[in-house]
């Protein structure tokens, strides 16, 4: 009896631990910013709090790292639950089946009462399927960086957002300053390089388009060719922005906040910087990029986001947990300057518009861009044919600094860029 009684007490502590063990929910959360390992404890904290029976363990990769390990977390069917994903390859991680279909999520949880629908969209843009794959927690766009002193001082009225790319050429004209007169220019007008934040911009301000979706070949139609003329001849022809060989010395910053140039396009999450970097030296803002001849302007910018993993034992509690930290349970002092919240309580609150701190009233532009519809330039193979991987061809971005540089003409520039790039998007794009 005494052993039948042991045996019955033991059974009884056994089902108890595996009752309790069943009931808990263990969630592995991935991300790559360091600085926010002290917020993502606290994050967690209150999350396990509100939930209780769920931990979160999140582990932070270096950027540099981040995909070769999540890669290879990918192919040993190891996932993490919840883990950040970059525009730049959704389309790739979607069409391979290594992110969650959140449609049925998005659908049942009034999810666009809570955040924007034109930043989910352009994810789903991104992701080249008609599905929602991420979960965007915020949106980055680009802007037309102005310096007010310099306007003032040249007499020019400041940019507006109905601005032309005629209305831009005159006054970068006018801000082209050799001050003591000795043939340098000591305040260029604008500057730019070949990057993507740089580029881009100019192409979607004149509905212009790259790759041709139907082929997935890069074949740039006409508006995208007026842009990059526009832009080139802004150097060859204008003499209102300098070569790009003659900034490599600056940080990439540094040209607007060191008064290199009274203009620059860039990201707006640059805004963070110019606050720390300018403070009170000189007055600046930001409009939306001039529009283009066409007429017709389509804004560049692109969401970052949390995907959740194809197999997680736990989707609901994962997605409850995405939608969480992408903007339900955290508060705008985890934003980045610049970067536009995907969720509207954020984006819409006071205290994302301080008048008092610059660009004071123009962060109302960047919610007007959230709600409204956007494209990239985005697409298997990004990275390499946009010329940031390990490509033998000369990348987009070599391809425009060549020109501008006078090392290579327009004609044959494009001409020898286009090949490479097809080489690379062929690789990926049967």
């Amino acid at each position: 009896m005494l052993i039948l009684v042991i045996s019955l007490v033991g059974l009884l502590f056994a089902g108890g631990a595996a009752e309790k063990k069943s009931g808990e929910i263990n969630l592995e959360w991935w991300t790559w910013d360091a600085d926010m390992l002290e917020s993502n404890k606290q994050i967690i904290a209150q999350f396990e709090k509100e939930n209780p029976g769920v931990s979160i363990t999140n582990t932070i990769i270096p950027t540099t790292e981040y995909w070769t390990k999540i890669r290879i977390q990918a192919n040993q069917n190891k996932l993490p639950d919840v883990f950040t994903m970059s525009s730049g390859y959704i389309e790739e991680w979607a069409k391979e089946g290594l992110v969650y279909n959140l449609d049925s999520f998005v659908e049942k949880d009034d999810t666009f009462d809570y955040f924007y629908k034109a930043i989910f969209d352009t994810s789903k843009e991104i992701s080249a399927a008609d599905h929602y794959y991420s979960i965007p927690f915020a949106l980055v766009t680009t802007v037309l960086y102005y310096n007010k002193d310099a306007f003032d001082k040249a007499g020019v009225a400041y940019p507006t957002d109905d601005w032309t790319w005629d209305d831009f050429r005159s006054a970068a004209k006018k801000l082209t300053v050799d001050t003591n007169v000795d043939g340098k220019i000591d305040q260029w007008g604008f500057t730019f390089t070949g990057r993507y934040a740089e580029i881009e911009p100019w192409v979607y301000a004149n509905n212009g388009n790259f790759v041709d979706r139907s082929t997935m070949r890069f074949n740039p139609d006409k508006n995208a060719l007026d842009a990059l003329k526009m832009l080139t001849n802004l150097v060859l022809v204008d003499k209102v922005a300098p070569p790009q060989k003659d900034m490599s010395t600056f940080k990439l910053e540094e040209v607007f906040y060191g008064e290199v140039a009274a203009m620059w396009v860039d990201g707006s999450w640059l805004t963070d910087s110019f606050r720390r970097n300018i403070g009170d030296d000189f007055r600046w803002g930001f409009v939306r990029i001039p529009t283009g001849p066409s007429n017709k302007r389509v804004t560049y910018g692109w969401p970052d986001s949390y995907a959740l993993a194809p197999n997680t034992k736990h989707p609901e509690m994962a997605w409850k947990f995405a939608r969480y930290v992408a903007g339900e349970g955290i508060g705008l002092d985890l934003y980045m300057a610049g970067k536009i919240p995907s969720a509207k309580a954020l984006a819409e609150s006071p205290e994302f518009v301080d008048p008092a701190v610059q660009p004071g009233l123009d962060m109302l532009k960047l919610i007007e861009l959230a709600a409204s519809p956007m494209t990239t330039s985005y697409t298997m193979g990004w990275s390499e044919w946009r010329g940031y991987g390990g490509s033998d061809s000369l990348g987009l971005n070599g391809m425009i600094d060549a020109i501008i540089n006078g090392q290579m003409s327009f004609d044959e520039a494009m001409k020898k860029g286009s090949e490479g790039i097809n080489t690379v998007l062929s690789r990926y794009y049967k």
